[in-house]
């Protein structure tokens, strides 16, 4: 068996972030999203390892490099635009070959691995595996329709009228026998080869098709919201270590500081994380933050946030449920006039106190 993780896509809903950076390498407890997949991958003893790039290609090879940090064998797959999940298993066909494969979207984090979803299909062997999962708002996703026995019958890709609150997950198994499906497909309305449509057409082609309704946690961190949610729930597992310098300062609960990182005149109420060679001073970090490398927090208060390296946030008032990028430098003000001076990038959203 093998593995193909898309990582290709645009992240359109993290701009501006990802205007300059893959959404898959995305910090969640200072370790980049797309590390937990190949962990899981790892973790079921699949080798070969086949990921998908398109503009964000050099960093995301960077991070990765050969897979051997892993035990892996990667091999990067070029995807000249994001066309769709189907045409990620296009692309890969040379790659694949005949082999059986595991698809894991590379933005996807799912608490406990995938090792009882690849033993059973490994078992079972149907054309297809996939994951389905309750959400409150399935039309966002790919939606399962079943039938009251519990049989796939019916896949809709982000309908306006969902047929069920079932969603796919972004962990799918497939067998060959998908190739030839896929070769035929036509773009969806939304001009992408549906990874929805192959399954539905695998099914009128009288493949098996089976479904696992999975009760752990699964997000899809496309968005602000998920990232910071992802976070907190990696962070509540978070095993306390003060391997940096702690001077003057009081830490409560789990709190990990890093080799090189140094706190000073600060109080830290963890889960919180803090990374090599960052510097907070004189202030307060609460609950469910993640700090990456090089940051400097000064004189301020942060919680429920995530900032990614090498930025810098001094003298403020409180910041919080913030993804704060790469380099960022967050200062006060002026205090006359009382206005705010803002420099934004395309798609930013800003939310600023009003002056009381």
């Amino acid at each position: 068996m093998k593995a193909l993780i898309p990582a290709g896509g645009a992240g359109t809903r993290l701009r501006p972030i990802t205007h300059t950076s893959a959404k898959q390498l995305i910090p969640i407890a200072n370790k980049p999203v797309i590390f937990y997949v190949l962990e899981s991958i790892a973790e079921v003893g699949i080798i070969e390892v086949g990921i998908v790039v398109g503009d964000t290609a050099a960093e995301v090879q960077r991070a990765i490099g050969d897979g051997s940090a892993w035990g892996l064998k990667v091999t990067y797959l070029p995807q000249a635009a994001p066309l769709g999940l189907a045409h990620t298993v296009l692309i890969a066909r040379e790659f694949l070959g005949d082999d059986d494969f595991v698809m894991y979207l590379g933005d996807n984090f799912l608490i406990g691995g995938i090792t009882k979803l690849v033993e059973q299909f490994r078992g079972d062997r149907p054309a297809a595996q996939i994951m389905l999962t309750k959400v409150a708002d399935p039309r966002a996703f790919g939606v399962a329709e079943l039938d009251v026995d519990g049989r796939l019958i019916g896949l809709e890709e982000k309908p306006e009228n969902p047929k069920s609150d079932l969603a796919l997950v972004g962990v799918f198994l497939f067998t060959a026998a998908v190739h030839a499906i896929v070769a035929g497909l036509t773009p969806s309305a939304r001009g992408e080869l549906e990874i929805s449509d192959a399954i539905s057409m695998l099914m009128r082609a009288g493949h098996p098709v089976v479904t696992t309704i999975t009760e752990g946690y699964w997000k899809d961190t496309g968005n602000v919201a998920d990232i910071l949610e992802v976070n907190r729930l990696v962070l509540e597992e978070l095993a306390p270590e003060v391997a940096g310098v702690v001077d003057n300062s009081e830490l409560i609960g789990r709190v990990t500081v890093a080799p090189g990182a140094v706190v000073r005149g600060s109080r830290i109420v963890g889960p919180v994380i803090i990374g090599s060679g960052s510097v907070v001073e004189d202030s307060y970090v609460g609950p469910f933050t993640s700090i990456a490398e090089d940051c400097r927090i000064i004189e301020s208060e942060l919680e429920y946030s995530v900032v990614l390296g090498g930025s810098v946030i001094r003298g403020v008032g409180r910041i919080e449920a913030s993804l704060i990028g790469r380099e960022v430098e967050v200062i006060p003000a002026p205090r006359t006039p009382r206005a705010h001076r803002l420099l934004l990038g395309d798609h930013s959203k800003v939310q600023v106190c009003a002056y009381t």
